[in-house]
């Protein structure tokens, strides 16, 4: 049977204030360098859709701050895993883990760079290099 799935389309953050919103846009677009794709409304029914590459990061003005919840964390595709570290650490945010090699233990193998770190949602993010 054919996959009904080609991909991720996009995640979701709820920010729960225009305050976090702003700051929110603000790591995402200057700090990593997403582009903004569409934006709608105003003040708590604010949102926003931003280009990953290949998929869209999606965060709303308002909504309930939750706690980590059953999503661990999510990975952008990077082809730096290093310059993300080191534009995260500048602007302020904790790295979570340092830049590392792995392997994935899988049939065939599959090496990566990554590192994580917090964003301002207390989002877990995962910088993913393959190589």
């Amino acid at each position: 049977m054919d996959s009904l799935i080609c991909g991720i389309h996009h995640a979701a953050l709820k920010c729960g204030s225009i305050e976090k919103f702003e700051e929110t846009l603000s790591f995402y677009q200057n700090v990593l360098g997403l582009k903004l794709v569409r934006s709608w409304g105003e003040g708590l029914n604010a949102g926003a859709m931003l280009s990953t590459g290949d998929s869209l990061l999606e965060i709303f003005a308002g909504g309930d701050l939750l706690p980590q919840g059953t999503i661990h964390h999510f990975a952008l595709r990077t082809s730096n895993t290093d310059a993300c570290v080191t534009a995260v650490r500048q602007a302020g945010y904790p790295i979570t883990v340092e830049p590392k090699e792995i392997v994935i233990a899988s049939e065939p193998p599959f090496p990566a760079r990554i590192a994580f770190c917090q964003g301002p949602l207390c989002e877990v993010i995962e910088f993913f290099q393959e190589r």
